[in-house]
């Protein structure tokens, strides 16, 4: 099979890394890849929204599969423009249509699906700046901290969780009157904020049947101890420690089963990954949102536990014979620490020299954000490296990654050296 995988950042270096070693696979482009990718198939200069640039790729390369890394060309509609196009309606694409991308494009549009169909998850309420003053007054019938949500894509950064009831109040302004998020906050959600521990859910479903993967934990905030600014993620531990077997059987009957079930009920063809973002509050699971993609940089740990071949499981999804393949997972914990470019998530320098990337370690070295520039890799993005290991614990696992991440240089580096330390005491 030739397959083309779409994106740039570490959940597509994990991807192309793990489809590289299929029996089944002829070629692998990854459009527009990174300098990490390069090393599993060819890179093509194109942008994941360039429907047009894509379709000529794919008619070129002869490409038998897609799978699309990030939520944006999905929202935007890249499954129905392949369905809907003479060329292309035969390649099959890893990923939901627009309809079912709206679980991760409008906030809004998902709180309801889940309370159609019994799924838990927290009290809210939507308001545009039309009834703004309803809003004002819901967020006092509500306790603090007090969370608002852009409906639309906002790159990660449209949730704010706020503890003061007037600061509450003025962001809720600024979101809906000031366009704080762009058109992303024409609307937005309130809810009620939920007491407990997250963790990541991931399903992949070729619309009848459902394959559930390892659960992971991310690390979002910038800081150690989970403080400063929240980010694209900072590092990622699988399994997680507090969601046993009695758990995640929860889940599934709680969540993963009423979700597809509704997404059936919807008229929904849903083909590809379920991000849940959960609430483990006291053994008890709350959906917090679903993301139409795998998570970043959940990925860099889910994947390589994954033992059997993935593109034989995208295949299952392409043909809705999921049903029918198994896949076994490997025992040992994996964890993903991720190196950032200094300043980030905010003001950051890119093109800065990467050195040690060829030095003796014992990890996994997925690229975020790289480019080349000839021959030596550079920075080219806020996250630029996730370093993956495996151990028979969380300590053993996260120690070889901060030893890899220490050998591994560049101007301004800086990664968190607690990622799983909150887990260690399970």
């Amino acid at each position: 099979m030739n397959v083309l995988i779409l994106g740039s950042g570490g959940r597509e270096h994990a991807f192309a890394w793990k489809i590289a070693q299929s029996k089944q696979l002829q070629n692998l482009y990854i459009a527009p890849g990174n300098a990490g990718t390069a090393n599993c198939g060819t890179n093509v200069n194109i942008a994941v929204t360039d429907f047009e640039a894509v379709k000529n790729l794919v008619w070129e390369k002869d490409i038998d599969l897609v799978l699309v890394g990030p939520e944006d060309p999905l929202v935007k509609g890249i499954h129905d423009y392949f369905l809907n196009d003479e060329v292309l309606k035969d390649v099959p694409v890893i990923g939901p249509k627009k309809d079912g991308a709206q679980l991760e494009g409008s906030k809004d549009f998902s709180k309801q699906f889940m309370m159609k169909h019994g799924v838990p998850t927290a009290r809210y309420a939507t308001f545009t700046k039309d009834n703004i003053n309803e809003g004002l007054k819901f967020l006092e019938t509500l306790n603090a901290p007090y969370v608002l949500k852009a409906d639309g894509l906002a790159a990660g950064k449209g949730v704010l969780i706020i503890n003061d009831l007037e600061e509450a109040k003025t962001e809720l302004q600024n979101m809906l009157v000031n366009s704080k998020f762009g058109t992303a906050s024409s609307k937005v959600v309130i809810e009620e904020f939920l007491q407990g521990i997250e963790l990541s859910v991931f399903v992949l479903t070729d619309g009848k049947s459902y394959k559930l993967l390892p659960a992971a934990k991310d690390y979002k905030r910038i800081g150690e101890g989970d403080t400063g600014l929240n980010t694209g993620g900072m590092g990622a531990v699988s399994p997680v420690p507090f969601a046993d077997e009695t758990f995640i059987k929860k889940v599934e009957e709680k969540i993963v089963k009423p979700s597809i079930a509704g997404l059936n009920k919807e008229g929904i063809d849903y083909r590809g990954f379920i991000f849940i973002g959960l609430m483990n509050c006291n053994g008890e699971p709350f959906v917090i949102e679903y993301n139409c993609r795998m998570g970043d940089p959940e990925t860099e740990v889910v994947i390589p536990r994954i033992k059997s071949d993935l593109l034989d499981l995208l295949h299952g999804v392409a043909t809705q014979t999921l049903h029918q393949k198994n896949y076994e997972t490997v025992n040992e914990t994996a964890t993903t620490v991720v190196m950032v470019s200094g300043g980030y998530p905010e003001a950051f320098e890119k093109g800065k020299p990467v050195n040690g990337l060829n030095e003796h370690h014992d990890s996994l070295v997925f690229h975020s954000g790289t480019a080349f520039k000839g021959d030596e890799v550079i920075t080219n993005g806020g996250r630029v490296f996730a370093v993956t290991s495996f151990g028979n614990s969380i300590e053993e696992a996260v120690n070889k990654s901060f030893a890899t991440a220490d050998k591994i240089n560049y101007e301004k580096k800086y990664f968190r050296r607690d990622i799983g330390k909150d887990l260690m005491n399970y």
